[in-house]
């Protein structure tokens, strides 16, 4: 008989010795999955009559090991304003806000087959909005709200965008770059097969001072360079990844006073309970994975990690 796979919540791991920070976090989607790891269904509704954690429960669930604060981003033309709003009620959450370089695509009307070979999803709803409108509605949010201390996620994905797409990213990017300098804002970057070019962005424009590498993806060089600028690196569960090497050796090359942690919830769940739901009670494994393949004491690097993430994003 086959084995049918888990795709429910994994278990809490063991709490941490102190307190920790998650860097980036999607709480919107992940109250999108219900207890048993099924997707809602496009209505909201629930799944073979599985109850959705709510925020709150997700809240505690994190608190309940350690992971006590995190940054909530709202990446998209709807979530910029519900982080708005979620940040404001919740003292453990703090915003970071953006339209993420594949949605720019969108909002650009760009309809091209990107190198992964994916055309973009004809459910995006807010495609009869144009990108100036969608970055007008990011800034003025960012104004308003003194919970939102980030924009991000933004930068550069030339793997979901094709030669007119990478394009706009750029152009979309440059734009929040300026506003994160302009508010003293911190940034938070994703950069997908683009390292090169996310680079090029930052020293011709002039990054904030305040940078930080979204799931850091490159090698040890990368690593070398970005902290040769002061730039902070943030870890997801890929370092724990059995192929990921690479990954570590970057990991060891960046000091504890530039170092962040994240889940990306509800992706990239750390190992051994890939594919299946993420969200921040889960970081604690990838802060183990932190402390084993840097050497360094579980409690050591809890305390930085929170140090540093205050740092960039001030007191919570």
């Amino acid at each position: 008989m086959a084995r049918t796979r888990d795709r429910g919540w994994p278990p809490p791991p063991e709490p941490l010795p102190l307190p920790v920070v998650d860097n980036h976090t999607h709480l919107e989607s992940v109250l999108g999955w219900q207890a048993d790891g099924w997707r809602r269904t496009p209505d909201g509704a629930a799944v073979d009559g599985a109850a959705a954690p709510t925020l709150d429960e997700h809240l505690e669930r994190a608190a309940a090991v350690g992971v006590d604060r995190m940054v909530q981003v709202g990446c998209d033309y709807e979530s910029v304003v519900l982080t708005a709003d979620v940040v404001s009620a919740h003292p453990a959450l703090l915003g970071a806000v953006a339209i993420h370089p594949n949605e720019a695509v969108l909002h650009a009307g760009v309809r091209e087959v990107a190198p992964d070979g994916l055309t973009p999803d004809p459910r995006f709803v807010h495609e009869d909005v144009p990108l100036d409108e969608a970055l007008a509605r990011v800034a003025a949010v960012a104004r308003a709200t003194p919970r939102v201390r980030a924009i991000g996620e933004t930068g550069l994905d030339f793997f979901r965008a094709g030669p007119r797409g990478r394009e706009v990213q750029r152009d979309a990017f440059r734009a929040h770059v300026a506003l994160a300098k302009e508010l003293g804002l911190a940034l938070q970057i994703h950069d997908r097969d683009a390292h090169a070019e996310v680079v090029e962005v930052l020293l011709a424009d002039g990054a904030p001072e305040r940078t930080v590498f979204h799931c850091f993806s490159g090698d040890a060089e990368l690593a070398r360079l970005a902290v040769s600028h002061g730039w902070f690196l943030s870890f997801a569960g890929p370092v724990s990844f059995g192929a990921n090497d690479e990954l570590r050796a970057a990991l060891r090359e960046v000091p504890p006073e530039l170092l962040l942690v994240e889940t990306d919830a509800p992706y990239l769940t750390v190992h051994p309970f890939r594919g299946r739901p993420n969200a921040p009670y889960l970081l604690p494994g990838t802060v183990q994975t932190v402390a084993e393949v840097t050497g360094r004491s579980l409690p050591d690097v809890c305390a930085a990690v929170s140090a540093t993430s205050e740092r960039v994003y001030g007191p919570w």
